[in-house]
């Protein structure tokens, strides 16, 4: 198995998703990440999403996705001595990655400067809510607020008469986007440094992330004037083959034929209604444009009269381009997703399995495996050991309550 990242380490310091969704992704990579929490642990721990309770199910799922196949160790920060355990971690470490505000930082000597000065080799890497510049620099930030609501994203999701701005399709949705493009700058800075020997300090924010996924709106908008790109109604696309269609049991079929005119003739034949290829109201771009709402209603009446299960056959045989909107609890069933193994059963010690979504890139064609996330402080003193920690020093670290 190709894992491109061992043999770094990453010591993280970090809470909730975003940041270590970062840790997460670069674990699977292969990178040894130690994860550092606090006495409260991570609050991700105890979480309950959805109704799913930890103590129902067995899992704290959101904490195991972001945290799977990290060491994990307790060290209390705050303590006078914990510093130097710390540093002793950083010496053999190639990142140092983080979610804390500046001014936990500070108080705890782990800011940039602080970091750099004791350890020049470090590649440190922090995730913010809304940027390390700026009047807001201090606050933190999550993805509700500063991902999905700050960006534009909730408003260009949200009907213009809408009572409320559309909800974040599931928790951590930011964070786990966010995550990804933070992992990526890592890699890029250990590639930087292999190359060049320097050490970059790495940022990204769940402000910035937003703003390039609305990117297309943001930029339009300024071109064109405008507070916001217009919504168009999905009864006046312009192109009635970009569009959802409802099916006779409820469920909904994306098509996105861009190149209207090409793929109309077999479309319709596929989907039994050959007569309309040449029908004078929509057999050209400019015809099917000029009678839109005629045409999407057609339609509709079409894709209403037929279950999903047949649409997916019928539209199989057509080369324009479509499908099924899904459920999430389908994708397990996804016969492409499972080919590829985007999902994937992570085994626990004590027989219990998780199936968790593999990271969004492969290496020589092949998953990368996920492994189960760390019980709180699990690595203590296999990790203090292979620091070259006595077990009475070990002890002395115990006892003085700088681990747990």
């Amino acid at each position: 198995m190709n894992r491109p990242l061992e043999g770094i380490r990453v010591i993280e310091v970090s809470m909730w998703g975003f940041v270590p969704s970062a840790g997460a992704i670069l674990s699977d990579m292969g990178a040894e990440v130690i994860k550092i929490e606090s006495a409260s642990g991570d609050p991700m721990r105890g979480l309950s999403i959805g109704g799913i309770e930890p103590d129902e199910y067995g899992f704290c799922y959101i904490w195991e996705i972001f945290n799977r196949g990290k060491r994990g160790m307790s060290i209390d920060l705050k303590l006078d001595g914990a510093l130097e355990v710390l540093d002793r971690l950083l010496a053999s470490a190639d990142v140092f990655l983080t979610s804390l505000l500046p001014e936990a930082r500070r108080k705890m000597k782990i800011d940039v400067d602080d970091i750099r000065e004791r350890h020049p080799h470090i590649i440190y890497a922090m995730g913010t809510g809304t940027g390390t510049k700026g009047p807001e620099a201090e606050k933190g930030g999550f993805d509700l607020i500063s991902y999905w609501g700050r960006s534009g994203i909730a408003s260009a999701l949200s009907a213009a008469d809408a009572e409320y701005p559309a909800s974040m399709p599931g928790p951590a949705f930011g964070d786990t986007a966010a995550g990804a493009i933070l992992a990526g700058g890592i890699a890029a800075a250990i590639a930087q440094r292999a190359m060049t020997g320097k050490a970059a300090v790495v940022d990204t924010s769940l402000l910035n992330w937003g703003m390039w996924t609305m990117q297309p709106g943001i930029v339009g908008a300024k071109l064109a004037g405008l507070e916001e790109m217009p919504k168009p109604e999905r009864s006046m696309m312009p192109n009635p083959l970009v569009n959802s269609y409802r099916t006779k049991d409820g469920r909904f079929i994306t098509l996105s034929m861009l190149q209207g005119q090409r793929y109309w003739p077999g479309f319709c034949r596929a989907v039994g209604r050959p007569d309309l290829v040449d029908d004078p109201r929509f057999s050209t771009d400019k015809q099917r444009q000029a009678n839109l709402t005629e045409c999407i209603a057609c339609l509709e009446e079409i894709f209403a009269a037929r279950p999903l299960a047949d649409w997916r056959q019928a539209l199989a045989t057509q080369e324009g381009q479509w499908d099924a909107v899904q459920k999430a609890g389908e994708l397990h069933h996804d016969q492409q997703a499972i080919a590829n193994k985007y999902v994937q059963d992570v085994e626990y010690s004590d027989g219990r399995m998780l199936t968790m979504v593999s990271i969004p890139v492969q290496f020589d064609q092949q998953a990368l495996p996920a492994r189960p996330a760390p019980e709180f402080g699990a690595d203590n003193d296999a990790i203090l050991a292979e620091l070259g920690m006595s077990e009475e020093e070990i002890i002395d670290l115990k006892i003085a309550g700088i681990i747990y």
